[in-house]
C-alpha cells in the first residue's frame, strides 16, 4: 500500500466522529443477549395469554379467544409450542454461562460486581433503597445489576423449575407416571396452574413497574431493546459501575461510535409499548376472571 494511503487510511481512524462528550453512548447488552431477551418475553407472553385462557375458559373473554382461533385444542397447541421455545431459549442462556464461567474461566460471572449471583451489598442496598423511600437517608449506589434486577433473573430459573417441570409433567404424563406416584401427577397441576398465575402477576405488576414505569425509566427503559443508554443514564443508573469502568480503563471500550438510530428508536418503542399494553391488559382479564 503507498505510503500516502497508510497514512490517510491512520487519519481516517483517527479522526472518525465519534458522539461528543455528554451525547456519548455505551454499551450495556450485546444483540445477543437482546435476541435471546426478545424471544424471551414473546414466548412468556404467549404462555400467559394461552394460559390464562386455558384457567379460565369459562369466563367470556377465553372463549371468544377460542373461537377467534378454532378452539381450545389450538390454544393448548400455541402454548406448548411457547413453552419449547422458552426452555430452548433458557437452555442457550445456561449453556452461555457455563462456557463463559467455566469453560473460558470469566472473571464476574459467579461472584463480583458483574455478577447476576446476591451478595451483601445486595441486602445493604435494599435497605438503604427502602430508607431512602421514607426520607430517613441517601440513594443508594447501584453497580452494574441492581438488586431487583437480580430478583427478577433468578424468579426465571425458580419458574422454569417448578413450572416447566410440572408443565412437561403434565405434558408427557405416561412417561412420569412410571416413576411418580398418582397424587403427584395431580398435584402438578394445581402446582402449574397457580405458580404460572403467580409468575404472570410478577412480571405484568413488579418486573414492568421496576424495569419501565419507575421514574427515572418513565415511559421505558429502551436499553434491552437498542443495547445501549447515553452517558447520562450510566452515571445516573449506575454510578459504581460507571466510576469502576474508569478506574480499570475499560470505560471507552464500551463506548459505540453512534447513537441508536430513529428507526431503531421507533421500532423498540412498538415493541415495548405492545409489550406493556398486553402484559396490563392481561392482567386485569386475570384479575377479573380470579376474582369473579
Amino acid at each position: 500500500m503507498p505510503e500516502q494511503a497508510v497514512v490517510e487510511t491512520a487519519e481516517s481512524v483517527a479522526t472518525k466522529k465519534l458522539p461528543a462528550a455528554g451525547q456519548r453512548h455505551f454499551m450495556r447488552f450485546t444483540r445477543e443477549q437482546r435476541y435471546l431477551h426478545a424471544v424471551l418475553f414473546t414466548s412468556f407472553l404467549g404462555l400467559a395469554a394461552t394460559g390464562m385462557c386455558l384457567r379460565f375458559s369459562d369466563s367470556v373473554w377465553a372463549r371468544g379467544a377460542a373461537h377467534a382461533v378454532g378452539g381450545f385444542g389450538a390454544i393448548l397447541a400455541f402454548h406448548k409450542f411457547c413453552a419449547v421455545a422458552l426452555t430452548i431459549t433458557f437452555l442457550i442462556h445456561i449453556k452461555e454461562v457455563v462456557a463463559r464461567g467455566l469453560v473460558n474461566r470469566e472473571k464476574g460471572i459467579f461472584w463480583g460486581p458483574t455478577s447476576m449471583v446476591a451478595n451483601w451489598k445486595d441486602v445493604k442496598d435494599l435497605l438503604g433503597h427502602l430508607r431512602w423511600f421514607v426520607g430517613l437517608g441517601r440513594k443508594p449506589k447501584f453497580e452494574r445489576y441492581a438488586y431487583w434486577e437480580k430478583f427478577d433473573y433468578w424468579a426465571v430459573f425458580w419458574g422454569m423449575v417448578v413450572i416447566g417441570f410440572s408443565g412437561y409433567a403434565m405434558w408427557f404424563a405416561p412417561f412420569f407416571a412410571r416413576f411418580l406416584p398418582g397424587w403427584a401427577l395431580n398435584a402438578v397441576l394445581v402446582i402449574h396452574s397457580e405458580e404460572g398465575l403467580l409468575a404472570i402477576l410478577f412480571i405484568f405488576s413488579i418486573h414492568f413497574v421496576n424495569t419501565h414505569l419507575r421514574p427515572d425509566s418513565f415511559p421505558m427503559d429502551m436499553v434491552i431493546f437498542t443495547g445501549v443508554e447515553s452517558e447520562e443514564e450510566f452515571k445516573a443508573k449506575r454510578p459504581l459501575e460507571y466510576e469502576r469502568a474508569i478506574k480499570e480503563g475499560k470505560l471507552e471500550k464500551r463506548l459505540v461510535a453512534e447513537a441508536p438510530g430513529i428507526w431503531q428508536i421507533n421500532f423498540s418503542r412498538v415493541v415495548g409499548y405492545t409489550a406493556i399494553a398486553m402484559g396490563l391488559m392481561l392482567l386485569i382479564l386475570t384479575l377479573t376472571a380470579y376474582f369473579s
